[in-house]
């Protein structure tokens, strides 16, 4: 039994009329006919009283009706559910970033995504750069956001973002009182820095600016990541260095300032596979692109890639 034989049937079934139904299938009578006739007697049933002037479904007739629309409809659903997901417009994609990309640009992002994207399943995790780089490599996540970014040859990679680089004091420090703040007037400070691991990291760039100032940290607290390091600097355990965008969410017990130095700032960007050219992908990706270029305006439906 064929899905056209199916479409014959269902047609003869709806008009009731042999004619109309072949003028909807766009035929000839007598093929239909026989059509019908041949698939009565694969079922060795009989679909159609055709003993009055009028042709009616028999029981067998209604019961085949109710299952070959159903039939259609799921096969209809199947061929709209399979595009959408090869074109990219559904399915699933799994996004993971580090912590501190949470208070910048990202989430903007990841909502004009959603805008283009209604359908496609969106599943985000937060990991440190090393596990980025690990789960990327594993498929186990297809969009890495790493700060400021994963060296690997099999990555493909656009730039989010570039931000600059900001004090988070305990609100009762005496630095806070100061009109202007040096790099080296922390040089008696705790620094709570992350992550602990792996090394070089994160913690390595800022340490770096430091020896530049022309000290090394009185103290180091080590973390694993960046909420951790926030949280020891709201109860007063010291300071950390930061990016810009973290000051757009304020934690009771923290204050945000500017220094005054050397500030390379700090990047975030966007990782795939080369080798993974799911359209789910490839879409976050050209959304990326549309979206670095102006993060003020996020892209438009005229923009859709």
């Amino acid at each position: 039994m064929e899905f056209k034989g199916l479409t014959y049937f269902l047609a003869v079934a709806e008009e009731l009329h042999f004619g109309r139904a072949a003028a909807r299938l766009d035929m000839a009578q007598p093929p239909l006919s026989r059509q019908i006739a041949s698939l009565e007697a694969e079922l060795g049933v009989q679909l159609f009283d055709r003993s009055r002037s009028q042709i009616r479904l028999t029981q067998a007739g209604e019961v085949f009706r109710d299952h070959a629309r159903d039939i259609l409809e799921r096969l209809d659903a199947a061929r709209r559910d399979t595009r959408a997901v090869g074109l990219g417009g559904a399915g699933r994609l799994r996004i993971a970033f580090v912590g501190s990309a949470s208070h910048g640009v990202l989430p903007t992002l990841i909502k004009s995504f959603r805008s283009f994207y209604p359908d496609v399943e969106l599943a985000l995790s937060a990991m440190n750069n090393a596990e980025l780089h690990r789960a990327l490599i594993s498929r186990e996540i297809d969009i890495a956001v790493a700060r400021p970014e994963l060296v690997d040859d099999e990555f493909r990679r656009e730039l989010l973002c570039h931000e600059r680089l900001i004090l988070a004091l305990p609100d009762n420090s005496p630095l806070a009182s100061l009109s202007k703040i040096r790099l080296a007037d922390l040089a008696a400070q705790t620094f709570v820095l992350y992550p602990r691991r792996p090394r070089p990291s994160y913690a390595d760039v800022i340490l770096g600016l430091c020896q530049r100032a022309g000290f090394t940290p009185a103290k180091l607290e080590l973390t694993q990541d960046f909420q951790s390091a926030i949280s020891l600097v709201s109860v007063g355990v010291g300071v950390s260095v930061v990016p810009e965008s973290v000051a757009r969410t304020q934690r009771p017990g923290v204050i945000y300032r500017d220094y005054e130095g050397e500030n390379p700032g700090t990047a975030l960007t966007v990782h795939a596979r080369l080798d993974n050219r799911a359209p789910q992908v490839v879409n976050f990706l050209e959304i990326t692109r549309k979206f670095a270029r102006n993060p003020l305006r996020p892209p438009a439906g005229g923009d859709r890639p």
